[in-house]
């Protein structure tokens, strides 16, 4: 029984997962120095042609939050791409000239945002987000930390920094692919030991319920006693008896009356 459930939620969550588009992002925070220039990667699994498709697409910190002080007020994004093209209305002015995303590979899902000469204040949440995408999974968290004392090191050892202007490092994308499969088979394992847990508990529920059933004794009332008709009770032989003695003695002194 386990191994028929086991098999069955491994059956639904990837048939969930095959056939959706997903957007999916580094499961690992991207660390910097200020001054550098980094890549926060995030790509649609299986590759979608954003660009043919003209979808929008949304690079904002969702912890940033808008000045209280004017209710009309609304949080910028980081980088918007609408309409094939960067959208600077609503941009936040420490970002402006400073974000870029690889247009030319938006062809094959690559949505991910580079961000040059970051700060302190670069630090935080970032958000990649496609609206119109028809899917459950329109958007992932990247997670970047600014650190003064982090050394900066080259580009082999940091593939998130970039090579040049004008490239995209494979090796990211292909990370970001293998951390979404690991979290896939992560997911996949934790619901099947819900499931198990989930059956083995009724499973001992219903034995319960059934051994007290069994265990429950029989209150049936029992049988009635049958009065016995046949025979007459102790008290109907004591009357019998003295009535026939009474009877014996009365006829004894009628005769002898008689006789006198």
């Amino acid at each position: 029984m386990r191994s028929d459930l086991v098999t069955v939620t491994l059956l639904l969550v990837l048939k969930l997962c095959e056939g959706q588009v997903r957007v999916i992002s580094s499961l690992q925070p991207i660390v910097a120095s200020p001054g550098d220039d980094v890549i926060l990667p995030c790509i649609l699994e299986p590759p979608v042609n954003v660009y043919n498709m003209d979808l929008t697409v949304e690079w904002s910190k969702p912890d940033l939050k808008p000045d209280p002080s004017d209710p009309l007020s609304r949080v910028g994004y980081v980088h918007l791409h609408r309409n094939r093209r960067e959208v600077m209305d609503m941009k936040i002015a420490s970002y402006i000239g400073r974000t870029q995303l690889f247009t030319d590979d938006l062809k094959n899902g690559n949505i991910s945002l580079r961000i040059f000469n970051v700060t302190l204040e670069d630090s935080g949440k970032y958000r990649c987000f496609i609206p119109k995408l028809r899917s459950n999974m329109k958007y992932s968290f990247v997670q970047l930390f600014i650190d003064p004392n982090f050394l900066k090191t080259t580009t082999t050892e940091m593939p998130l920094h970039p090579r040049n202007h004008n490239t995209t490092d494979s090796y990211d994308i292909n990370n970001v692919k293998g951390q979404f499969n690991v979290s896939i088979w992560i997911t996949v394992t934790v619901l099947s030991i819900l499931m198990i847990t989930m059956a083995s508990g009724v499973t001992r529920y219903l034995y319960k319920r059934w051994k007290q059933k069994q265990e429950v004794p029989n209150y049936e009332a029992p049988p009635s006693e049958e009065i016995n008709t046949s025979s007459p009770s102790e008290t109907q032989r004591v009357s019998m008896s003295l009535k026939s003695s009474w009877w014996n003695q009365s006829n004894q002194s009628w005769s002898e009356n008689d006789l006198t």
